[in-house]
């Protein structure tokens, strides 16, 4: 499949929306259903409010996900994946389930790579 320097590119954008820092992790959160704000920042414990805001806001401006303001006292507001964010379902699992089975020699390499460095100054 041969794929011009344009297309590469316009790929490399959307790649990047999609594996940008919190992005893999609250898709596969939406993927169980909908779910607040406070519940999907308790789902990915390392993500500051303003991270998981930013991260939140890029995917429903690509269309990945969908916000809805809920009329309750206080006001909420509920995120959904969308039709779009759906149809990367079964890739999220597959990159997580590898993540999963490979961190421990990404981990092993990084601790090699670093020793090695060390010992090279």
């Amino acid at each position: 499949m041969s794929t011009s320097p344009d297309e590469l590119e316009l790929n490399r954008l959307v790649l990047e929306e999609i594996t940008s820092k919190w992005t893999l992790l609250v898709l596969n959160a939406l993927c169980g259903g909908p779910m607040r704000f406070n519940a999907l920042r308790r789902a990915n414990k390392g993500a500051t409010q303003k991270s998981l805001t930013q991260c939140l806001r890029r995917l429903e401006a690509n269309g990945f996900i969908t916000r809805k303001v809920v009329s309750t006292a206080p006001v909420a507001v509920v995120y959904e994946i969308s039709a779009l964010g759906r149809s990367l379902e079964p890739h999220l699992g597959g990159l997580l389930a590898w993540a999963a089975e490979h961190r421990q020699a990404v981990l092993s390499a990084r601790e090699a790579f670093a020793a090695s460095a060390q010992a090279g100054r």
